[in-house]
């Protein structure tokens, strides 16, 4: 039998009891707070992550170590025929050219998915494969065919301070100030791989509403007549995520929402009290 591992990190927001209980081995990304290297879901909770995230520590973030990306490999093909690597999209981080650049030496071993997603369009790119691998497809097919539907997902972001971006360089001082001075709140958009701004309203109930009119158009025009799955993530205290959840849920009465949990990895770039919201094809 043809023998198949999967592999991802935690830019999926698949916790190390998911990656376990779905039989996928899970890299944890590592980031930086005040200096100090923590990886996620390993040495670093998210209640000490917003703690310090309050207390004003300088997060930013960084890519999984090679040597530990290889030494995954090698174990995995002890007793598999090949990996399927899925790390975040190439448009998003540089952690997928690394990958595919360490793959060259396993060739027709490892095979480097890029499918242009993250977070909890990525879990469902990982679902994905599973199913077609239960349906015989190698490795080599299975990626081809998830990249072949790499635009069939569609997020909405809404943040609630711009404070992180503006560290990271994706919006000026000056666009961060103004926006706090009038209660803006971005709603923000990733359609393939690109962090795109999407629409600017007042305050995060407006940001709400946006987000559910602009998926229920997705839902109505690019995914007509398919029933994709669909989540509801927040990041940060549970209560609002919660809140989200059954407002998404009573927007949309005839899908199944599922809730997510956005990873500490992007939470360095979006903060405390994000909202999203989320659809990705499903086989």
């Amino acid at each position: 039998m043809y023998r198949t591992a999967i592999v991802t990190d935690t830019n999926s927001g698949i916790s190390p009891q998911q990656a376990e209980a779905m039989g996928i081995s899970l890299i944890p990304m590592p980031f930086l707070v005040d200096g100090k290297l923590c990886l996620e879901g390993r040495d670093c909770t998210p209640e000490e992550f917003f703690q310090q995230l309050r207390a004003g520590a300088d997060v930013s973030t960084s890519q999984p170590a090679p040597e530990e990306i290889l030494e995954l490999w090698e174990t995995l093909l002890k007793d598999h025929d090949a990996v399927l690597h899925f790390p975040m999209s190439s448009g998003l981080s540089g952690s997928c050219q690394t990958a595919k650049a360490l793959a060259r030496e396993y060739a027709g071993r490892v095979f480097v998915v890029d499918d242009h997603r993250i977070s909890v369009t990525l879990l469902q790119s990982i679902r994905n494969a599973q199913v077609l691998l239960e349906q015989g497809k190698t490795a080599e097919e299975v990626r081809d065919i998830l990249e072949g539907e790499s635009l069939e997902s569609s997020i909405y972001i809404a943040v609630n301070t711009l404070e992180y971006l503006k560290k990271s360089g994706r919006v000026t001082a000056a666009g961060a100030a103004m926006a706090s001075v009038l209660n803006i709140k971005p709603v923000l958009q990733i359609q393939g791989d690109k962090l795109d701004a999407f629409k600017k309203v007042r305050g995060m109930r407006q940001a709400e509403t946006a987000m559910l009119k602009a998926m229920k158009n997705d839902l109505e025009t690019r995914f007509a007549g398919e029933k994709p799955a669909l989540f509801a993530v927040y990041s940060g205290d549970k209560a609002p995520g919660d809140q989200w959840l059954e407002q998404v849920r009573a927007y949309f009465p005839d899908w199944q929402v599922e809730q997510g949990v956005l990873p500490l990895s992007i939470c360095c770039h979006v903060g405390e009290g994000a909202l999203a919201i989320a659809c990705a094809k499903k086989r």
